[in-house]
């Protein structure tokens, strides 16, 4: 359902064979999704580019991984989100809670980059 790339240390996440999120799939979506925050301090994008339709069981699913992420020390953004699903996301104020890009590398951007160098 679920496939993941890394990038500069970032999970993107695709979705596979989905183009909906409902009641019908949230609760497998969520499980996968919150298997990334096992490990602490993870990053996440959720690429919604395939995604066409998304139910309020779908949106209670991104509400609940932020507050794992959140839990973990970790943090997820989502990017390519379709004209419709983004009025759902203004109309709930959800686009004020979630961070919210254009494409995958607007959001990969997006993130600190870490630096291991010392200034002496």
């Amino acid at each position: 359902m679920l496939r993941s790339d890394l990038k500069n240390g970032i999970n993107i996440i695709h979705f596979e064979e989905v183009d909906k999120i409902t009641a019908l799939n949230a609760e497998l979506i969520k499980k996968e999704l919150n298997a990334f925050f096992n490990k602490p301090n993870s990053k996440l994008v959720i690429n919604l580019q395939k995604i066409a339709y998304i139910d309020s069981t779908g949106f209670g699913t991104f509400l609940s991984i932020m507050k794992t992420s959140q839990s973990t020390g970790g943090e997820f953004k989502i990017c390519n989100v379709n004209q419709d699903i983004m009025k759902l996301f203004r109309l709930l104020h959800l686009d004020n809670i979630f961070e919210i890009y254009n494409n995958v590398d607007e959001c990969v951007s997006s993130f600190p980059q870490s630096n291991s160098a010392y200034f002496l």
